[in-house]
């Protein structure tokens, strides 16, 4: 296969060449690069030689891929990577692509890549583009919706020179889907996407919330939380209204905080443990996203048993919805409980939710289908 140069809605996409090795070495000493690529780490000048002479060349002649240097066509000035990683014989091409530092918040990836699909379609007469990445990769995830690419769902282990026990996203995108040159699209900058791949992008954060007179932290759960976890599971009242296991072992404490950290890379919800004053365990709370409505969203919550009676969580919710309205964009926040459970009614009549009613055998709870009340939090309310 012929080496190609393009030129598309202000990006230079060239073979490597020789003269690139320095720029790239450059580029790929960028921790989010090491953090989501497959770029050897330490990555030395001899990789990116290497990579721009003897790989590049022998991918381009054996037709088993097409990586391309993406450049500014003013100045020449490298910006990042975009190609073809792998072609198959069926006519399905796998896209992969970095940003060097420089060069990012400029939607450059963006054009790079709908240039490489548009000639991956045009010319090659590929049948489908198929993009993956690393779940919690929110930046490759972005620009591949961006350039129109359909985040079909998530292989198991989809690549073992992924982080270990890492899950991939899978996308894929077909000829007549590549947007026009200057769309902006569904995921374009502003949008609640965006807004969201920013969020979860970046750690989680640590939020703030008051109770009689002194700070609680919200904050990402941690080992050292495990065995009030376990205890707080095993109280009866926790037991009585949630769905925790039964009986609690440590091992689903360590579940749940595995699931904590891979609903926050996800992007699904945002699980935090509530900390008294002297950052001891006082309870958990999450917001949970929904799944078909990216405005709504539901919170649920429990307290340890020495926590309870001190105002900690009616606080720590307010704080919680807060965020959830200014920072993830939501328009209504739901809180559900079995009918009987006033405790965590109080927390939610506390914290300004509205009563709305119950749902007749809202819920699955222990083998059966039970009543719940309703109550919502609109981001009006906290105005």
């Amino acid at each position: 296969m012929e080496p190609v140069e393009i030129i598309e809605d202000g990006v230079l996409l060239r073979p490597w060449r020789g003269a690139d090795a320095e720029a790239v070495h450059r580029a790929c000493q960028d921790p989010d690069i090491q953090r989501w690529t497959t770029v050897p780490r330490p990555y030395l000048p001899e990789h990116a030689h290497g990579f721009v002479t003897e790989l590049s060349e022998r991918a381009w002649a054996e037709g088993t891929a097409a990586p391309l240097a993406v450049c500014d066509p003013a100045t020449g000035d490298l910006l990042g990577s975009c190609g073809l990683i792998s072609i198959d014989r069926a006519g399905t091409g796998e896209i992969g692509y970095w940003t060097a530092p420089w060069a990012r918040g400029r939607g450059v990836t963006v054009r790079a890549v709908r240039a490489v699909a548009r000639w991956s379609f045009e010319t090659l007469g590929l049948r489908r583009l198929i993009w993956q990445a690393e779940v919690g990769n929110h930046a490759s995830r972005l620009v591949a919706l961006r350039a129109g690419f359909r985040i079909d769902g998530r292989l198991r282990l989809a690549d073992p020179a992924l982080s270990l026990g890492a899950d991939g996203w899978i996308g894929s995108l077909l000829p007549g889907e590549v947007p026009a040159p200057g769309v902006t699209g569904p995921a374009g900058p502003g949008t609640l996407a965006a807004r969201r791949a920013a969020v979860f992008g970046r750690p989680q954060p640590v939020l703030f919330a008051t109770a009689g007179g002194g700070e609680l932290r919200l904050r990402p759960m941690e080992e050292r939380d495990l065995d009030a976890v376990v205890q707080t599971c095993r109280d009866p009242e926790t037991i009585r209204w949630t769905t925790v296991p039964d009986p609690y072992e440590r091992a689903d404490a360590q579940g749940y905080l595995v699931y904590s950290r891979d609903t926050w890379a996800r992007g699904d919800s945002a699980c935090f443990v509530v900390a008294d004053p002297d950052d001891r365990y006082a309870g958990s709370i999450d917001l949970r996203l929904s799944p078909s409505d990216p405005l709504l969203a539901d919170v649920g919550f429990m307290a340890a048993p020495t926590a309870r009676g001190r105002g900690y969580l009616p606080a720590a919710l307010i704080g919680l919805s807060a965020w959830g309205f200014s920072t993830l964009g939501l328009a209504r926040i739901e809180w559900k409980a079995n009918v009987g459970n006033t405790a965590s009614r109080r927390v939610a009549e506390k914290a300004g939710f509205t009563f709305e009613g119950t749902a007749r055998g809202g819920v699955q709870h222990r083998g059966e289908r039970v009543d719940v009340w309703v109550a919502a939090l609109l981001a009006k309310d906290l105005g």
